[in-house]
């Protein structure tokens, strides 16, 4: 596993965090045993993840701005203890789908990650995915950023675009596809794994957290009818704005809401065990049968348990 960075210096967009991470790198700290549970009787059906960007759990609870969000975390299930890896946020997506942040330090746009991911566990057990990105312009755009302005689309919250067996292979590519795919999709039949990347105005990086939450009002409606029996929606944020943390990590990315809504959760629940992105990872490699990715396995990542609809 490596990180290659070509010569020129990354495009950094929250310099003032953190500096690039060096040319070559392998996934840092404690390799976990990649072990994992049999799956349960009852898989999900599905299973979507959606991304929101930059707020502390505390700005989104309570919030007055975010009438839909809270009515979903009463009525679903609410990590009431997840926390971001560190900041900013391109390592985090990383975790997200690679068990690790490969180095990363920065939201670099120049590098890439030559490493077993998410993708390659789903293909190896025949598990169809699709990565929705909103303002995206085509399928398999490799550009750091897509618009005029700068709540569109960006590289760095799109994970997939980072590692080389996805980004350099054709038919895997054009999974990483416009977010207006989706409409279709729904109707059609989701994949059993999607990933949506709201565009950065909806995911209340650059507009408010009003607007974001009006996006999710939305779409989510949309969404959960589409997951079938079993199936789950992940909701989470990248990052907060601290740098609290849990389970052995000496800093991370703040203090975010999680929540596990859908056919296959439970109601009404909180869940307060303190859990981070890698525990979002586990989850879902569990729930498949999937051997678990680098800090996904680890001893000191907690799995992230009861939320299981009838359990």
């Amino acid at each position: 596993m490596a990180i290659r960075r070509p010569i020129v210096t990354a495009v950094l967009v929250f310099a003032s965090l953190s500096a690039c991470a060096p040319a070559s790198v392998g996934g840092s700290g404690l390799r976990g045993r990649g072990s994992s549970p049999s799956p349960p009787a009852n898989p999900a059906d599905h299973i979507v993840v959606i991304v929101m960007e930059n707020h502390e759990a505390s700005s989104i609870l309570g919030s007055s701005e975010a009438p839909y969000l809270n009515r979903l975390a009463r009525r679903s299930v609410l990590l009431t203890n997840e926390y971001a890896i560190r900041h900013p946020s391109l390592p985090n997506y990383l975790a997200l789908v690679g068990g690790s942040t490969f180095g990363v330090t920065s939201d670099c746009t120049d590098c890439s990650v030559d490493a077993r991911n998410l993708v390659d566990q789903l293909e190896r057990k025949g598990i169809s995915w699709k990565a929705y990105m909103e303002s995206m312009p085509r399928a398999c755009f490799t550009g750091a950023f897509a618009g005029t302005s700068p709540n569109e689309y960006a590289k760095k919250h799109d994970p997939f675009m980072y590692f080389d067996d996805v980004r350099t292979s054709e038919k895997r590519c054009a999974r990483v596809v416009p977010f207006g795919r989706l409409t279709k999709d729904l109707k059609r039949g989701l994949p059993q794994f999607a990933w949506i990347t709201p565009n950065e105005c909806h995911d209340m990086h650059s507009c408010s957290i009003a607007t974001g939450d009006a996006w999710l009002k939305v779409w989510v409606p949309e969404i959960l009818p589409a997951l079938g029996t079993d199936g789950i929606l992940l909701l989470l944020f990248d990052e907060g704005s601290s740098d609290a943390s849990c389970c052995s990590l000496p800093t991370g990315g703040g203090h975010v809401v999680a929540i596990v809504a859908g056919p296959g959760a439970k109601q009404r629940t909180k869940i307060e065990t303190e859990v981070d992105h890698y525990s979002v990872l586990r989850l879902i490699e569990d729930e498949w049968g999937l051997k678990r990715l680098r800090h996904a396995g680890d001893d000191t990542t907690p799995s992230i348990d009861g939320w299981r609809a009838g359990s």
